[in-house]
């Protein structure tokens, strides 16, 4: 069966099907050889009860509120406001990226609509400071990362779904992740501009930073509404995604009045296909999952890879290899769906706190996303910079290194995922 299931996977791939197709392909045909009296019905049953949990209403909704600051003004006011306060410093223009970055993760919760948001007007401020093409496109989609992992996270919606872990705990235990790999790429950023002597640029006069400071502070609301909102227990992830709709709406109609009602229809359309191929690709994920989990073929694999007895830190590698290694080759929201109901009662049994796993998973999956050779950070990157796939990719080991490190950092160091969230739920 597990040869079968692969089989077809790979020959579906090569031949050039999108990723949803081997997903129900592979169960179907196992179905049908091995258990033909179940009949296809047991499929359909998954793929729509995992697609109706309540749970997964938010990831809709913060797709929304994230078109709509992306085709506002949200992002350049971040991109204005963090330029004026370290553009002048070794690195500046390159640690206003990851800021920049890091902030509007805080709002979208989306790798992709980061690396639109910001990648589009940042990138050539980078190219005319000095830095090549490569390093700067390099910087968007690995700083674009963190946005998976400040909340709010759409792959920690998805990974507490799927494991009933709370996500308001998820969001707040991703913050200490998330500045821990921003810190790591400033510090790369200034050295890295040091050593190749890039420009710095003129230090922003006091006037200019309360200007941009105005202009920015209202869009520091979207984190302290939808952070502090599940911090005290104001409203849950669902309706914080609702809360940062409205908020979005006020802000850039009405307020910075750079959008008008009439684009609104837009918007909500691009968000339903959105929606649409996210959705679909649970519910395939759902079911693929449920016929790895039916056939038993975890418990003929994992003790093997395991072994007797292993240690916490053992299977937390083993755990964070597979993911890593998944989310290179496949969309990550499919591999948490597929993975982790798998690997998911190991980690339990080797008494991992769920948090903790959830924000280890989130963080592959980011890292994945931006990985050769088929992040799908890095497409996005080639369709809207229009460069090609290698000169994309080319700077991209560096900063995969440091993921990695934050990666071991955080299995070692677990306080760093849960030092928040121990505080704010009272641990």
């Amino acid at each position: 069966m597990v040869l079968m299931m692969v089989a077809i996977m790979i020959s579906l791939l090569v031949l050039g099907f999108p990723m949803l197709v081997p997903l129900i392909a592979a169960p179907i045909a196992v179905l049908a050889k091995y258990f033909p009296g179940m009949g296809m019905k047991v499929l359909i049953q998954q793929m729509i009860s995992n697609v109706r949990l309540m749970s997964l209403i938010a990831i809709p909704m913060f797709i929304f509120a994230a078109g709509i600051m992306t085709k506002g003004e949200t992002s350049d006011r971040l991109l204005d406001f963090v330029t004026d306060f370290v553009g002048h410093i070794r690195g500046g223009l390159a640690i206003t990226t990851s800021a920049t970055c890091t902030l509007f993760g805080a709002i979208s919760g989306s790798t992709q609509a980061t690396v639109v948001a910001i990648g589009g007007p940042m990138l050539p401020r980078l190219l005319k400071a000095g830095y090549n093409s490569s390093f700067a496109m390099g910087l968007i989609i690995n700083s674009s990362d963190i946005a998976l992992l400040i909340p709010p996270s759409i792959g920690m919606i998805v990974y507490g779904v799927v494991t009933g872990t709370s996500v308001g705990e998820l969001f707040i235990a991703g913050i200490g992740p998330g500045i821990l790999i921003f810190t790591l790429f400033s510090l790369f950023n200034y050295f890295y501009s040091k050593y190749y002597d890039i420009p710095v640029l003129p230090k922003a006069t006091k006037a200019q930073k309360i200007k941009s400071t105005k202009k920015a502070l209202l869009c520091f609301g979207f984190p302290i509404l939808i952070v502090g909102g599940i911090y005290s227990g104001l409203f849950s992830p669902n309706e914080a995604a609702g809360v940062s709709i409205l908020y979005a709406i006020i802000l850039e109609i009405f307020i910075f009045k750079s959008l008008k009602f009439s684009d609104i229809p837009e918007i909500a359309l691009d968000t339903g296909v959105i929606t649409a191929v996210v959705f679909i690709l649970i519910g395939v994920g759902a079911s693929f999952s449920w016929m790895i989990t039916f056939t038993r073929i975890p418990n003929k694999i994992l003790p093997i890879i395991l072994g007797t007895d292993p240690s916490t830190f053992k299977v937390l590698s083993i755990i964070t290899l597979a993911y890593f290694v998944g989310c290179m080759f496949v969309d990550n929201i499919v591999v948490i769906l597929v993975m982790t109901p798998v690997l998911y009662p190991v980690a339990m049994q080797a008494g991992i706190d769920p948090v903790l796993l959830g924000v280890i998973v989130t963080l592959q999956a980011a890292i994945g996303s931006a990985t050769p050779p088929f992040g799908c950070d890095i497409f996005t990157a080639i369709a809207i910079f229009r460069r090609p796939y290698f000169e994309v990719i080319k700077s991209t080991p560096p900063f995969i290194i440091m993921l990695v490190l934050s990666s071991i950092t955080i299995m070692l160091f677990p306080e760093v995922a849960l030092f928040l969230r121990d505080i704010a739920f009272g641990y």
